[in-house]
């Protein structure tokens, strides 16, 4: 669409600034003289913001509709049959969303946002790739607020730091970017994938930005429910795993590490179940039924990170957790770990260092206690964190951060120099290198992977030569109030019919931005049979 105002534009997708304006690449008709905005809609027709009032004009100029107000920051979007538009109302102080219906020639209003808490200076509308509608809201002093138009109603998505003096913005939708005027300074470019902090860039007052030139598509799929917020602030939500009720899965639990504060345990809808305030635990895992010297026990194993020791957590047939063990370990900064029950039975664990170190141990009940062997040590060149073992095929993966996907055998009497490059860190793994979990389906069964930099899941093969299957992207729900996914650390997935949507399994991935509004960090839970059909899995 071809969108003019006499602000900062967007041209087909073509950056300008003030005073150039769209109009020198059409023709506009005399009705448009006394317009303060206007936007070219579709088949010829105009949209013309006036100093009293908001016209719809026909293509040879006659007018069709006009509401009667005092407004400016003009911007609007195509729709089916006409179109979406956002003016700022100067009497009621509000942006007011006006429907456009180009067969019947109206102008109707659509909905009205709160009154900003700030001088706005200027607002703008954005169509993300969910086709979901977001509006833009700028004040002088670099307040900035995200708001999300689709779904029952506007809702505050996030709060924004943008450069103060900002004359303008407009944003390019094929290219997620926002683009904002700062007086005296120039023009600064906004990327939009996702929901954290959004990297800019100063561009050139007449060149596209080189910041977003590329922009990669991916499947979108929505998450169905998200946990509550856990109780500190900032990076604090990092890891989950799941626990199967042992006769309704139904009743099956999240576990989940808040690096600030303990291990939580959450039920299917989101709820806090359980709170161990246990300190800083990073990476949790899970198995179930575990023969230990005659005993048969669920067990979840943490990272203790000021104890530098693995947290050793038993789980009742009800789900409690309860702590049970600290076991030491040698490694000065202990970060990531995960669980392997090899044929033979018993249980080790995979427990990592920020240099690089590897450590596996076997788990064992003696004298009514648990304790440790340590079997088997490797390293790689740089940090790692996520780890998963297959326990089906014996096999270890591990997460290098900055640079890939390593696999190798998980049984502690095999060679440890052994490793294979599963995926390195490129195109379609962006680092960091985050979270890593096993889909055990019927028919095949995948690794997938947070690929932290470009806030996607990258699904493989979990099998030789571990093939690339696709990837994907987590999204607004807008109709349950679920914001997207971004930065995700831990995840988690099952294959188990959990119930109700997730009959094909679920996936848990940690959201490193909670918005819709701004909250604590907390954890998404997404339909494994959406993962399946966006990506056409088996």
């Amino acid at each position: 669409m071809l969108r003019t105002s006499r602000t900062l534009a967007v041209c087909i997708g073509i950056m300008v600034m003030p005073g150039m304006g769209c109009a020198s690449q059409t023709m506009l008709p005399p009705s448009l003289v006394n317009a303060e905005q206007f936007n070219a809609l579709a088949d010829g027709h105009w949209l013309a913001l006036e100093k009293n009032a908001l016209r719809l004009l026909a293509a040879d100029g006659r007018e069709l509709a006009s509401l009667a107000m005092r407004a400016d920051h003009l911007d609007s979007r195509p729709t089916s049959g006409g179109a979406l538009a956002l003016v700022f109302d100067d009497t009621r102080q509000q942006p007011v969303l006006i429907d456009i219906d180009l067969k019947l020639g109206r102008l109707s209003v659509g909905g009205v946002l709160p009154e900003p808490a700030f001088s706005l200076e200027s607002q703008c509308l954005y169509r993300d790739a969910q086709q979901l509608e977001h509006a833009f809201l700028i004040g002088e002093d670099g307040q900035a607020e995200q708001w999300l138009l689709s779904g029952p109603a506007p809702r505050l998505l996030r709060k924004l730091a943008l450069p103060p003096l900002a004359e303008s913005c407009r944003v390019d939708d094929a290219l997620h970017t926002l683009f904002i005027e700062e007086e005296g300074i120039g023009t600064w470019a906004y990327a939009l994938h996702g929901e954290g902090v959004p990297r800019r860039e100063l561009v050139s007052r007449l060149a596209s930005p080189h910041l977003t030139a590329v922009s990669t598509a991916f499947p979108i799929v929505e998450p169905q429910t998200q946990t509550e917020p856990v109780a500190r602030r900032g990076d604090a939500a990092d890891d989950p795993a799941i626990w199967i009720h042992p006769v309704n899965p139904a009743q099956s639990l999240i576990l989940a590490t808040n690096k600030k504060q303990g291990l939580l345990s959450y039920d299917l809808a989101g709820k806090t179940r359980q709170l161990l305030e246990v300190g800083r635990v990073n990476n949790v895992d899970i198995r179930q039924r575990v023969r230990l010297n005659g005993r048969t026990v669920d067990l979840a194993l943490a990272t203790q990170r000021d104890e530098r020791a693995l947290a050793l957590f038993e789980i009742d047939a009800n789900g409690t957790m309860h702590d049970v063990a600290r076991i030491a370990t040698d490694l000065d900064e202990i970060y990531g770990t995960c669980l392997y029950q090899p044929p033979s039975g018993g249980l080790e664990v995979f427990a990592n260092d920020k240099d690089g170190r590897f450590v596996q141990y076997r788990i064992e009940w003696r004298d009514n206690a648990y304790v440790s062997v340590p079997e088997r040590r490797f390293s790689v060149a740089s940090q790692p964190e996520g780890c998963v073992a297959d326990d089906r095929a014996g096999r270890l993966f591990i997460g290098e951060e900055d640079h890939g996907i390593w696999a190798l055998p998980a049984n502690a009497q095999a060679e440890p120099a052994a490793l294979q490059m599963v995926l390195p860190v490129g195109p379609r793994l962006v680092a960091d290198v985050e979270g890593l979990a096993l889909y055990y389906g019927a028919r095949a069964s995948y690794l997938i992977a947070s690929s932290q930099g470009d806030n996607s899941y990258v699904v493989l093969d979990a099998l030789p030569p571990f093939n690339y299957r696709g990837a994907f992207r987590i999204g607004i729900n807008a109709m349950a109030g679920i914001d997207a996914v971004s930065e995700t650390d831990g995840l988690e997935v099952t294959a188990l019919n959990l119930g109700g949507v997730y009959g094909e399994g679920m996936l848990v991935v940690q959201d490193g931005f909670n918005r819709l509004p701004d909250a604590p960090q907390n954890f998404k839970l997404v339909a494994w049979k959406d993962i399946a059909r966006a990506l056409g899995l088996q």
